[in-house]
């Protein structure tokens, strides 16, 4: 990591990998802070939210809901990945699926490995009858976080159209997702107009990608305006209208800011935007420091794979706690806050020792001959990063519990089991890379 830190180019953006690096650390601890485990009366072991015990914490997540800061990295970092390999490509059909796999590389290889382990290990246990208490919550909550992988699949996927449109329109392509957000809100909560809100998924999230591409062309000038009106419309919406105060999900929410997002999130991350903007001059010169710049580049390297166990790791320890019949105290009393640090120490050093398992598959893989043709390649990777998008997110709710029982989970309008699930995130990786060689032996 030394080498590669020193051997940075003077071009490079530092900031941008630091936020990489700080959104996805931020929810982690976020997760790590939230996570409430009791054990009720007969046994039974269930994971809440601290921020539904004591709801005047919610106000936190103003702070620690960063994922849109992620998404907007996202965006930079693909505006520059695709005008780069256009200008090498002279095959328009090529350049796509060598794009997707390009950038798709460090996030579907740790994921799959991820599903792989946690597959195999799902059906193992039911094989062998175990299961029950904590072990049952834990084939439900690990995969949750893969939502995350499903949208980000779906900003790749769609950059090449929408990098277009901000080349033409500018600050008026990202309005104009502004503006469809807020219409399907519009719909959703004045006229009752039933599944619109689902619309929001794309038009919310993609309109925070948008700002990614305008950051890559130095148009991001007024950050604090940005913020400000970001920040002035979450709290409006949230003061006067039919949005909680909790930028994240709550259980038992008649609405929730998140799934799906709503125009309030979509304030909340231009806010997060703006801010993050308006800080980056003296941050960046804080990076030029060496020491704290091979920090952020070993923590780049890991970044992902970290992201993946994390969950893993946390439900780890609360069952070492269980096994020695440690008691859990309640949730937000004194106990708990006391124990609170020594359980993220303790999650903290276990998602370290499954990094050095897992880190060595978040590397590229090396490039090989090509293996389909170039002139196919380029539906066979739509195809591919579509299935993939739909094999996580349909994963990421119904969990690994219950292979072999045909437990489903309501993906829009199709019911979804796990093994389905799996299957459609292989064969769609399988597709994105096969696809991938072919266009990049032509660009």
């Amino acid at each position: 990591m030394s080498d590669l830190a020193a051997a940075t180019p003077s071009t490079r953006d530092r900031y941008v990998d630091l936020l990489r690096v700080a959104s996805l650390g931020t929810v982690v601890l976020g997760h790590w802070l939230m996570a409430a485990v009791t054990t009720g009366g007969d046994g039974k072991v269930e994971v809440g939210n601290l921020l539904a015990v004591e709801p005047g914490l919610q106000i936190l997540t103003w702070a620690l809901q960063i994922m849109p800061v992620f998404f907007f990295v996202g965006g930079f970092s693909h505006a520059l990945s695709y005008r780069s390999l256009s200008r090498k490509s002279g095959d328009g059909h090529a350049l796509y699926p060598a794009f997707l796999r390009a950038r798709l590389q460090r996030l579907l290889r740790p994921t799959m490995v991820f599903i792989g382990v946690w597959g195999a290990a799902a059906l193992l246990l039911q094989l062998l009858g175990a299961g029950g208490g904590l072990l049952d919550v834990a084939l439900r909550l690990v995969a949750q976080p893969l939502w995350f992988i499903g949208i980000y699949l779906a900003m790749v996927a769609f950059t090449p159209p929408l990098l277009r449109l901000h080349e033409r329109y500018g600050w008026g392509a990202f309005g104009g997702l502004v503006a469809a957000a807020a219409a399907v809100d519009l719909l959703r909560f004045a006229l009752d107009v039933p599944f619109v809100e689902f619309l929001n998924f794309a038009f919310v999230w993609l309109a925070i990608h948008q700002l990614g591409f305008l950051r890559a062309d130095g148009r991001l000038t007024r950050p604090y305006l940005l913020a400000g009106a970001g920040l002035a419309g979450a709290a409006l919406l949230v003061a006067y209208g039919p949005y909680p105060l909790s930028m994240v999900g709550m259980p038992g929410e008649k609405v929730s800011n998140m799934a799906p997002p709503t125009f309030a999130l979509l304030c909340h991350g231009m806010w997060l935007v703006g801010a993050v903007e308006w800080v980056r001059g003296p941050v960046a010169r804080w990076l030029e420091r060496p020491k704290v710049w091979r920090a952020v580049v070993a923590a780049n390297g890991v970044s992902m794979t970290a992201f993946l166990w994390h969950l893993s790791a946390m439900l780890g320890v609360y069952g070492v706690l269980l096994a020695f019949d440690i008691p859990l105290p309640v949730p937000a009393s004194a106990g708990w806050w006391v124990q609170l640090p020594l359980r993220i120490v303790c999650a903290a050093v276990l998602t370290a020792v499954l990094v050095a398992a897992f880190r060595g598959f978040e590397r590229p893989a090396a490039h090989r001959r090509p293996a389909s043709s170039a002139a196919h390649s380029g539906p066979a990777a739509a195809l591919g990063v579509t299935l993939c998008l739909f094999g996580v997110l349909g994963l990421s709710m119904v969990g690994f519990g219950g292979l072999l029982e045909g437990r489903t989970a309501l993906l829009i309008a199709v019911r979804v089991t796990a093994p389905a699930a799996v299957a459609m995130t292989l064969v769609g990786w399988l597709l994105v890379e096969r696809a991938g060689r072919a266009g990049r032996s032509r660009v």
